[in-house]
């Protein structure tokens, strides 16, 4: 085959539609621009959405790729465009999600010349990405991409980070498409040890009370099939982690609810009660374990896992099940006796009611006149049957999104998990729309996060991203003030927040918008934003000093959960 003659630029173009890429995130400058140029002429294959900040675009290409289970993608230019989106990369990296950020970086003469505009991405980013290489030749830029795509997305997927020379977008090469599905010395699946899965379905089939702990992993892997039948076989309990909530049903029978600081009260309790605790496709973060001094401690741990770095990293295991869990999972169940485990499913009971009472109940139905975060969350989750996308801030709005709203599908569930970003929500909402377009897609931020990312009201207005965005005002840093109020004797230093109108913002930007404060009008407002074509803000004014309760105070064991403030 003859080998076209073209510009690195167009290269990139073609390389990126032979990944099959339809949707890039970006924002252009300078040393990007022979990249943007390119892409001109490419408009009918590859849609660029412009963003109004070079964060927004990495948050953006997360959020498409976390429910698309593609690849996303930002193209930015070099110095602050560049360091802009770190942010996001980092987020990327914690939370696994496969993106791709290319950047314009100065000529390769004036590197290392403090030149305008200059700054080491690769230094930068190499500890907060799965790869970062710079593209110093055109001749080299189809195998860089194919190389990036195929790291991004094998294995943990994770963010990886070109930076593309300007000289080398600009001179020409001979061009051929290229894959790539090897690299020596990367091991995207590790071998799974056969031993590994009889030991695993030994302690399972000896166990009286085991317990799942259901990771993001099973996601990443589309295991959910293979989790339900894992679980169902051996009639296990499940609990999720907050980045895994949607890898089973919120109804499901044998599912328990959310395991961490702000989860249900009975998997965290039942977790230093049970006697095989079975985590897939998770990494014991410290919101999950709390104390690890007292975390499950008289139960024999199994670990699935893709990674074998997080194996005893944290935790602890008696056995480790390495290797895609879409695979090792269907490999123990068929090793699995039928099982039943009445008596320690029913012991969750006990727990659900206490906390049906002193928390859930209070919460979705206030004695008080003003609206609380979780009524809200579950009159927007019950509007949309479930069946919507949710994606969150951090803080508050994120913990009653978790809490109180519903699941019925895969991949509904976006937040930021490790790195708790606030200003997440808003751009990665936008890259939800363009991601599955199928499915409401529903913005859960807070009054802080909303102001964090707030230009990217104008990449929503510009491209009509039919984003309903929920904003729980509470006037303040919600969050922070509650750890304020629980361990810091209430003095509230700088939590409080003057808000502008939102309403009055989201008319600037054509979106339309309605601001709502008694319970009776609630479910009309919510009609309305979700009758609305396109965009829709909804200003929820809550009760300003409202928690969100249990809590496993910070050091704390998970079997010691507070239920009040």
């Amino acid at each position: 085959m003859e080998k076209d003659y073209i510009t690195g630029a167009e290269a990139l173009m073609r390389s990126l539609e032979n990944q099959g890429v339809s949707t890039i995130f970006g924002y252009p400058g300078g040393s990007i621009m022979p990249a943007f140029d390119a892409l001109y002429d490419h408009r009918h294959k590859l849609d660029h959405v412009l963003v109004r900040h070079e964060q927004g675009a990495a948050h953006a290409a997360q959020g498409y790729a976390r429910v698309s289970g593609k690849v996303g993608v930002c193209l930015v230019t070099s110095g602050p465009g560049a360091t802009n989106t770190i942010t996001g990369i980092a987020d990327a990296m914690i939370d696994s999600t496969p993106i791709v950020v290319i950047a314009g970086q100065v000529g390769t003469a004036f590197l290392g010349t403090d030149a305008f505009q200059e700054v080491d991405l690769v230094g930068i980013t190499q500890p907060i990405s799965k790869w970062s290489y710079q593209i110093r030749r055109a001749e080299d830029v189809a195998w860089a991409v194919a190389r990036a795509f195929y790291i991004a997305r094998s294995g943990r997927p994770g963010p990886v980070v070109l930076d593309f020379a300007k000289n080398a977008q600009t001179e020409k090469t001979h061009h051929e498409a290229m894959t790539v599905d090897f690299i020596r010395s990367y091991v995207p699946v590790p071998d799974t040890d056969p031993t590994s899965i009889e030991e695993a379905a030994c302690l399972i089939n000896h166990a009286r009370r085991p317990l799942v702990l259901v990771g993001q992993g099973v996601e990443l892997a589309g295991a959910q099939e293979e989790l339900r039948a894992f679980i169902e076989k051996a009639d296990m309990p499940a609990a999720r982690t907050l980045l895994g909530l949607s890898a089973l049903p919120t109804d499901h029978p044998l599912n328990k609810g959310m395991l961490g600081m702000h989860g249900n009260l009975g998997p965290n309790v039942n977790t230093n009660k049970c006697d095989v605790l079975i985590a897939v496709g998770m990494r014991f973060d410290d919101r999950v374990t709390g104390s690890l001094a007292t975390y499950a401690k008289q139960a024999k741990i199994i670990h699935f896992d893709i990674d074998p770095a997080e194996v005893n990293k944290n935790v602890k295991v008696d056995v480790a099940v390495l290797g895609d869990c879409k695979r090792t999972l269907a490999e123990v169940t068929r090793l699995l006796d039928e099982n039943h485990h009445t008596e320690w499913l029913d012991s969750f009971a006990e727990y659900e009611a206490l906390e049906e009472e002193r928390v859930i109940r209070p919460e979705l139905y206030p004695a008080g006149k003003e609206l609380s975060m979780g009524e809200v969350v579950r009159a927007v989750s019950d509007a949309t049957n479930g069946d919507a996308i949710l994606v969150t801030d951090v803080g508050q709005n994120q913990m009653m999104g978790a809490r109180y709203f519903r699941f019925t599908r895969e991949r509904g569930f976006v937040s930021s998990g490790g790195l708790g970003t606030m200003g997440f929500c808003l751009p990665a909402a936008i890259g939800a729309t363009f991601g599955d377009t199928s499915r409401t897609v529903c913005a859960v931020m807070g009054d802080g996060g909303l102001q964090m990312c707030i230009q990217e009201l104008g990449t929503i207005m510009e491209r009509r991203s039919p984003v309903k965005i929920i904003c729980l005002n509470n006037n303040y840093l919600g969050n922070v003030r509650q750890w304020q109020a629980m361990f810091f004797g209430h003095r509230y230093s700088f939590t409080p927040m003057l808000n502008p109108d939102y309403t009055k913002i989201a008319e600037g930007y054509g979106i339309p918008s309605r601001r709502v404060a008694d319970r009776e009008e609630l479910a009309a407002a919510i009609d309305e934003m979700l009758a609305t074509d396109g965009p829709f803000l909804l200003e929820a004014c809550v009760e300003e000093e409202g928690n969100v309760m249990p809590m496993v105070p910070p050091g704390g064991s998970v079997n010691q959960m507070l239920l009040e403030c």
